[in-house]
């Protein structure tokens, strides 16, 4: 397992498996244990990952689950009298319990393959226990999948493995502080490398591995029984092999045995990434000259700059993703009024759309389907107990995406098929204005963070989650470190983020506005080296839910501009795959804003007469 994964496989659900509760991913936290010299009584530890939004603390004595208001009622119904439910679950009552509860001089346990070094587990209080306890307990554990890794077709990847690796090595020459080796926690990291993909974590096409990564020599520690022949031929790993490109498979076990063995040389200095380093790797690297530590490591600082092909693939995977998006916004707005229509169905309905696009290999996260005061609830996904009725007269928020063998994809749409209130109008329509403001922004090359609020702000309103994240090539949907947040990196030419500002009315409705956009050159009239975004997502908003008089005439000359790349990069492929009623919902819903009078007043050179005959020639294709 690695730590800070967003979804985890179904053998390290550990908190699952030992509470009964299914809720949200969080923290399992175990019965304080003897110092190191003295353990003997009995202890457990397990981290299920994810945020803190439902901890569990197993004692000698006590059993005790924290988790939020969401989940109250189905706590209470999945566990056994063994537990207690706590319903404050911030970090600072799990701490005041636990300084309660344990005794002075004994210690929590815990598995150091399951925390990174960024969260920082004081020793004092907490004993690293390689040896998973819960695994120990846990009788039929789900086994890891039998399923062979595989690699990437060289029409999805710009650069082969070894010229990743050279890369890598370059910039190993090029710091000065000499490391001789990288090394590679994070499951995202070791797949970039070497262009390989696995199916060992839901939604995101990873696989359990480590890399160690030297100027001569390659370890990458898989299951080394899902790696073919024709893999090891791949990796140059197939028969005795000399130079640099040469990938040795010592097994998946071994990597704390294998990283001993190299720290004890002399001269070694092992390059981390602090953010995804699981504590077992990085206790062992000692004396501390023999680390050199950055925030993230030199491949997830390359990873996050797409070569040509990547960004060509991506924007490609988007354009299908879109069809499948407009094939369901289509169908709510014809089946929702006949009332029998669900989040649940809502959410199948586009997952099925979208398997049936060329190269889809399923959804990309659990899609968020919420309607009415569902929708309040920023990451809120349905389930049977939850799933509510879709109704004409509430708002209804559809967050979704999809892994294909080209790109991952991420969209939110937010709806109203009935009469939107004066206040949700509003709401929308500044939350659209964020998303634009940041959108049209021209910026200088390395500048980080971006403000997407100014419009809620004005009017006391706010959200709060972040405004974007990175997004990967058939990858993670969520994939770290770029995005708008103070400890993302500075922003640069190819770099994919989604801009999602939002607004949530509790136990009203929520609104989001997600569209995934790319890094290009910005032309301006004097400097040089300056940037600004181009969206990549070609799915309109609700006009119904616009309110065109907050709009400034800029804001509403891009959404003319997005509106008319939506036409005429979607409206072929709709025809292409024979959806003429789609096609037909795209014209009406990408009408022009400005009419031609009021695009001349502004300056725009447009005319009403070329969409008028870009629609009559959508219609005789």
């Amino acid at each position: 397992a690695v730590p800070q994964s967003e979804y985890i496989a179904p053998r390290d659900a550990r908190r699952a498996w030992m509470t009964g509760f299914t809720g949200s991913a969080g923290t399992s936290l175990g019965t304080p244990v003897q110092p190191p010299a003295e353990r003997s009584t009995g202890r457990v530890f397990s981290h299920s990952l994810g945020s803190i939004t439902c901890t569990a603390v197993v004692t000698q004595t006590r059993a005790v689950l924290w988790t939020d208001s969401r989940y109250w009622v189905q706590a209470e119904r999945q566990m056994d009298c063994n537990w207690e439910l706590e319903r404050d679950s911030s970090v600072m009552s799990i701490a005041q319990w636990l300084i309660q509860e344990v005794p002075p001089g004994q210690q929590i346990g815990f598995d150091p393959f399951l925390f990174s070094i960024g969260e920082r587990i004081p020793t004092l209080i907490y004993a690293s226990i390689a040896d998973n306890l819960v695994d120990k307990l846990w009788e039929g554990r789900p086994e890891i999948p039998p399923d062979n890794l595989t690699r990437l077709q060289d029409t999805f990847v710009g650069r082969s493995w070894q010229q990743k690796v050279d890369e890598i090595r370059e910039r190993m020459m090029e710091n000065p502080y000499e490391p001789t080796a990288v090394l590679l926690s994070a499951l995202d990291e070791t797949a970039w490398l070497f262009n390989l993909r696995g199916n060992d974590i839901p939604y995101n096409p990873f696989f359990y591995s480590y890399t160690l990564l030297t100027l001569d020599n390659i370890w990458l520690f898989v299951h080394n029984r899902r790696v073919p022949e024709e893999l090891r031929e791949y990796l140059n790993a197939s028969s005795p092999c000399q130079g640099p490109h040469c990938v040795q498979l010592p097994g998946y076990e071994s990597v704390r045995q294998h990283l001993q063995s190299y720290v004890a040389q002399p001269d070694v200095r092992v390059w981390i990434g602090t953010e995804y380093t699981t504590q077992a790797l990085f206790e062992i690297i000692a004396p501390e000259e023999k680390l050199l530590t950055s925030d993230y490591s030199p491949v997830l600082i390359a990873k996050a700059v797409k070569d040509e092909t990547e960004r060509h693939v991506l924007r490609r995977a988007h354009v299908r993703d879109a069809v499948a998006v407009i094939q369901l916004l289509y169908w709510l707005e014809k089946n929702v009024p006949g009332g029998q229509e669900t989040e649940l169905t809502a959410a199948r309905f586009v997952e099925n759309c979208r398997s049936n696009q060329a190269l889809n290999k399923g959804s990309s996260f659990e899609t968020i389907s919420a309607s009415g005061p569902n929708a309040a609830l920023a990451h809120y996904s349905p389930t049977d107990e939850t799933c509510r009725k879709l109704r004409v007269e509430e708002m209804y928020l559809i967050d979704s995406g999809g892994q294909y063998l080209d790109g991952t994809t991420d969209i939110t749409r937010t709806l109203h098929w009935g009469t939107p209130t004066d206040f949700q109008k509003e709401a929308y329509t500044r939350v659209l204005m964020g998303n634009i403001e940041i959108s049209r922004t021209v910026f200088p090359a390395g500048t980080r963070g971006m403000l997407g609020r100014r419009a809620l702000w004005e009017v006391g309103l706010n959200y709060g989650h972040g405004t974007g994240h990175g997004v990967g090539n058939y990858f993670g949907v969520h994939e770290w470190p770029v995005g708008f947040q103070s400890n993302n990196i500075p922003f640069q030419e190819g770099m994919f983020t989604s801009i999602e500002p939002g607004y949530y009315k509790e136990n009203d409705f929520g609104i989001r506005i997600e569209d995934v956009a790319v890094v290009v050159p910005a032309k301006t009239k004097h400097g040089h080296g300056y940037l600004t975004f181009d969206t990549v997502s070609l799915v309109p908003y609700d006009r119904k839910l616009i309110d065109t008089s907050l709009l400034s005439p800029e804001q509403l000359r891009w959404l003319d501009s997005y509106y008319l790349k939506i036409r005429t990069t979607l409206g072929p492929v709709l025809k292409e795959q024979n959806l003429s009623e789609e096609f037909d919902w795209l014209m009406t819903n990408t009408e022009p804003f400005l009419s031609a009078a009021a695009d001349a007043s502004c300056g725009v050179a447009r005319s009403t007469l070329f969409r008028d005959s870009l629609y009559e020639s959508f219609l005789l294709m």
